[in-house]
């Protein structure tokens, strides 16, 4: 896919669906359960999916991550949306990278933490 098919609106109005969704009726609304669960029970859906992708990639189901892969991404909106992180944040995360090696960027996390 060519990234001008996607500019990452679905994910934008995903968030705030979900952060729609807070104080919302745990009853009525999956996202509502996962707030009132906390951040503990957030991270570990976020981690089972993240699991469950990995295995969907392994056994070559690509529709099956595809559903996986969707599932990840919802729960780890969730987990932003409960800890306060803004996805514009993370877009400009990705934006600064844009054109640096994986290794560069890496090498140069290291020697900001002094390590």
């Amino acid at each position: 896919m060519s990234a001008d098919k996607f500019d990452g609106t679905v994910l934008d109005c995903l968030f705030k669906t979900i952060e729609s969704r807070k104080g919302s009726d745990p009853t009525q609304s999956h996202t509502a359960k996962l707030f009132a669960k906390g951040t503990a029970k957030i991270s570990q859906k976020v981690g089972e999916e993240a699991v469950e992708a990995i295995i969907e990639a392994m056994r070559g189901d690509n529709a099956a991550l595809v559903a996986e892969s969707s599932d990840l991404l919802y729960h780890l909106l969730v987990l932003w949306a409960d800890r306060g992180i803004d996805p514009a944040d993370v877009w400009a995360a990705l934006k600064a990278r844009e054109g640096i090696s994986g290794i560069a960027e890496k090498a140069a996390r290291r020697e900001a933490k002094g390590k």
